[in-house]
């Protein structure tokens, strides 16, 4: 099974889980830690949920198609120019 390059970078202030579930039973459940980066691989397809622990239990803060974090993008980065790179890549991959 064909496998993507992905990555999710912790931007909040508070530990995140991680869930990642593809086709074929493929599952990917991690623990993340404010401003860290998670690489892993996953097949397309997958759907990648955030989930954080609120007051009321755990809470769902958002759904990612895996595509969007995918970091294997030669094209994008080979046809930018030098100074377009940065609007090339993913949100989570540009320096702040």
């Amino acid at each position: 099974m064909a496998q993507l390059t992905c990555g999710y970078r912790n931007s909040s202030d508070r530990m995140v889980i991680v869930r990642c579930v593809g086709p074929d039973e493929f599952f990917l459940e991690r623990v993340v830690f404010p401003f860290e980066l998670l690489s892993f691989l996953a097949p397309p397809e997958s759907q990648v949920q955030i989930w954080t622990h609120g007051l009321g239990g755990p809470e769902l803060r958002e759904s990612i198609q895996v595509e969007e974090l995918c970091v294997d993008e030669p094209e994008a980065l080979s046809q930018a120019p030098i100074s377009g790179i940065a609007g090339a890549l993913p949100e989570w991959q540009r320096a702040s």
